[in-house]
């Protein structure tokens, strides 16, 4: 059960920021463009972000995938946060990718747990 409350969060939170990538959404692409990404990297993770959500989804029948998607976001999340340090930003700045790194390494050892 726990397993399927954290899954759902970090899905939902993931397809909220991957559609703001997607969008382009203007506080969105200030912040990707201040850690030295451009138009086109941003669309890429935005899909990243809304494909690994479904893998999650998907990953309650096929515990491979989901757990192969887990594994990718605490990946995807820990680049964000290096990403973060790289140009020297506050943890202000950075703690959205640090939770949901935090979220991603617990659905990743509950998925382990299955």
């Amino acid at each position: 059960m726990a397993l399927l409350i954290f899954a759902a969060i970090l899905g939902l939170m993931t397809v909220v920021s991957g559609f703001g990538k997607l969008s382009m959404k203007d506080n969105v692409v200030e912040m990707l463009n201040h850690v030295g990404l451009n138009e086109r990297q941003i669309r890429l993770l935005g899909t990243v972000e809304i494909l690994g959500a479904i893998g999650l989804l998907f990953g309650i029948w096929l515990p491979i995938l989901g757990l192969l998607a887990a594994l990718g976001f605490v990946a995807y999340f820990l680049g964000a946060v290096i990403a973060h340090i790289r140009v020297r930003d506050g943890i202000k700045d950075m703690a959205p990718a640090i939770l949901l790194t935090v979220l991603s390494i617990i659905v990743t050892v509950l998925q382990f747990s299955r």
